[in-house]
């Protein structure tokens, strides 16, 4: 017998919804009527310019929209949303104004802070002026490593009312870490906390920060935080702080550069999993409607809910989190350890700032679940109406604990999309129900598919996740990718004019989805995405390791990472060259790449041309076969990765 959802709406909560008033908004505005949410769904993906429009409409989007709601839209890579449209993104997130909170802070427990719409508003408003004067305008790019703190949101709302192109991650990241992603981007400005708080504990940034800057070669901008602030800008070749930056400037009204819905907004980065990270560029007018969409109908935001995700800057989530300001959301942010002091730090800040949405990591339900805390039975949860959980799959336990020990009457929304799209192809609903261990359904105005390797659509089955038809929010293009030959490589070489994600899907019989996990070798740690390529660039500069090889192993409910190295001859593996080599890789990469365990193997399995084949072992290790052996120039050295005892426990 099929078990019962684990939640079901209330009548009463769906007509409270803003999805329920905008499917009537646009039934009159219309002349239609549809017979339930699947058949609005299918007019999202079907008519997509009038889909697109009345979002614009209904959201209230200031700017200009113009007469073309989409052109070219049978083709993904030229379709092109409205053409004619002029907007500035940062025009619409400070659209809201007044004494009202916008911004609630938590840095651990060293750090809080609260800033009024009207005090964000002046920030940003000396802020513009401040770049400006350093010569910054439309296409410039602004580079910043910081924590998830106000000043960030200031500083990126100041870039992009100007046109300029932001991109960030946060303080963690070690220097070649940094470099890998901004060298690339050659940014105008370069922006740095003095120091964060984890743990507990300061952690020092100066020698990176000043190492970083010195090889970008550009102003560097310190943001006071848990450091030093003049030591550390005294030490920079082209350094202030932020008091020095804006102090020439008076508070005046923002100048807001309007410019095409195309226009570039954010640089985001892959995980470097071949490479170093790619630099995936999306646009002001995309971004800004696909998080309106699923702000307002798919979460339910209304202005004055309390919005928490916790994330750093160097996640997509961090900019979605940032979207809310769109909808008159107050962004609750964090920044540190979620167990620090003790796991209930989160849902302290949750009970007394009274979020309405708690948004986090499957990784992070499941340590509260093992951590055996019941927030249900010693936290005030009345105000939580939504969870959401993303960066991994969460799991059927982890679904269960929500309600068991979270809060009974929630919605749980997993969701999932990515670094690619900065925003999610399939996500919460309001008006269904949630089933266990199911992603409620797919996103509005996305025709996401699951596919197999023929290219049919498939059910009960798993499959490729596929999108089948063009949507605001993909990449406008890659940086430093003149002829889009990187782009569509990304997406596109699998299926013609379909966007392939990546990512085993399988569709359920409620019209749910169960994510799989990647199909490609990116590793997925705890939720956070890394790259093999960032943990290869640490090690192999040691002389002691001659290759390695990376894969993410899938162990209780989670996927860790696994680092198999061979030697030079005559070295074992030992306590000390462990700890050697995860230290190299945290403080080269960060923290998130330090591997649960490192093996010591005598052979690595490469192709003919002398590529390792992540995809082959991560077969081996989990016991499935692998496919195209004839394409390995040493395939016995699969048989190193055969039932290992290092990885049953």
């Amino acid at each position: 017998m099929e078990q019962a959802p684990l939640w079901v709406p209330s009548e009463a909560f769906k007509a409270a919804q803003p999805l329920s008033h905008f499917i009537d908004w646009c039934e009159s505005s219309l002349g239609t009527s549809f017979a339930d949410y699947d058949s609005f769904h299918t007019w999202s993906t079907s008519d997509r310019g009038a889909f697109w429009s009345a979002v614009w409409d209904y959201c209230g989007v200031v700017g200009t929209k113009g007469g073309i709601a989409l052109a070219n839209g049978d083709d993904m890579l030229q379709a092109r949303f409205f053409p004619e449209a002029q907007l500035n993104f940062a025009e619409n997130l400070l659209a809201h104004a007044g004494d009202g909170d916008a911004l609630i802070f938590r840095g651990e427990n060293k750090v809080s802070d609260r800033w009024s719409w009207q005090r964000l508003t002046a920030m940003v408003s000396r802020l513009q002026q401040a770049m400006q004067a350093l010569g910054i305008g439309p296409g410039d790019r602004i580079a910043a490593m910081m924590p998830n703190m106000p000043e960030t949101i200031a500083l990126m709302l100041a870039a992009s009312s100007l046109g300029a192109i932001w991109s960030s991650c946060s303080p963690d990241f070690g220097e070649q870490g940094v470099l890998d992603r901004f060298g690339q981007i050659e940014p105008s400005l370069f922006i740095a906390c003095d120091g964060y708080w984890y743990n507990g504990k300061r952690q020092d940034v100066a020698d990176k920060v000043v190492a970083v800057g010195a090889r970008l070669g550009v102003p560097v901008l310190i943001v006071p935080y848990a450091g030093e602030t003049a030591a550390l800008v005294e030490k920079l070749q082209d350094g202030r702080s932020l008091e020095q930056f804006v102090s020439p400037f008076s508070v005046k009204e923002i100048i807001y550069r309007r410019l095409p819905f195309a226009h570039p907004l954010y640089i985001l980065f892959s995980s470097g999993t071949t490479g170093v990270p790619k630099c995936i560029v999306h646009s002001a007018g995309g971004t800004l409607l696909q998080h309106l969409k699923e702000h307002r109908f798919h979460c339910g935001i209304s202005a004055g809910d309390r919005l928490f995700y916790f994330t750093t800057c160097g996640w997509m989530m961090w900019n979605w989190l940032a979207s809310g300001l769109a909808c008159g959301a107050t962004l609750c942010l964090f920044d540190g350890s979620p167990f620090y002091p003790d796991g209930n730090v989160l849902f302290d800040y949750a009970a007394e700032e009274r979020f309405a949405i708690f948004g986090t990591s499957a990784k992070y339900i499941d340590a509260v679940r093992k951590g055996g805390l019941t927030p249900k039975t010693t936290h005030d949860l009345s105000s939580l109406r939504l969870m959401t959980s993303t960066g991994s799959p969460l799991s059927p336990e982890g679904f269960s604990f929500v309600y068991e020990g979270i809060k009974g009457d929630i919605q749980l929304a997993s969701i999932s999309g990515g670094t690619d799209i900065v925003s999610c192809f399939v996500l919460g609903n309001p008006l269904k129900p949630v089933w266990r261990g199911e992603i409620q359904g797919p996103g509005l105005g996305l025709a996401m598919d699951v596919w197999n390797d023929e290219g049919q659509p498939v059910r009960g089955e798993k499959g490729e996740l596929v999108c089948t038809k063009a949507f605001p929010s993909m990449p406008i293009m890659f940086w430093n990718d003149p002829d889009g030959a990187k782009y569509h490589a990304a997406y596109f070489d699998r299926f013609d004019n379909v966007w392939c994600h990546g990512d085993f899907a399988e569709w359920t019989e409620h019209g749910g989805i169960i994510i799989h996990g990647r199909s490609d070798a990116t590793l997925n740690p705890g939720g956070v995405r890394i790259g093999t390529a960032e943990i290869y660039n640490q090690v192999e500069q040691l002389d002691e390791v001659i290759e390695a090889i990376c894969i993410g192993q899938d162990f209780e409910d989670d996927v860790r990472v696994i680092l198999f190295v061979r030697l030079a001859p005559g070295l074992t593996l030992d306590e000390a060259l462990d700890k050697k080599i995860k230290a190299k890789i945290r403080t080269g990469a960060s923290p998130r790449h330090v591997p649960a365990k490192i093996i010591q193997v005598s052979d690595i399995p490469r192709t003919k041309s002398g590529k390792i084949v992540e995809l082959a072992v991560r077969e081996v290790v989990h016991g499935r076969p692998v496919k195209n052996k004839e394409a390995l120039a040493n395939p016995d050295a699969l048989d190193l990765f055969a039932n290992l005892p290092q990885l049953q426990s």
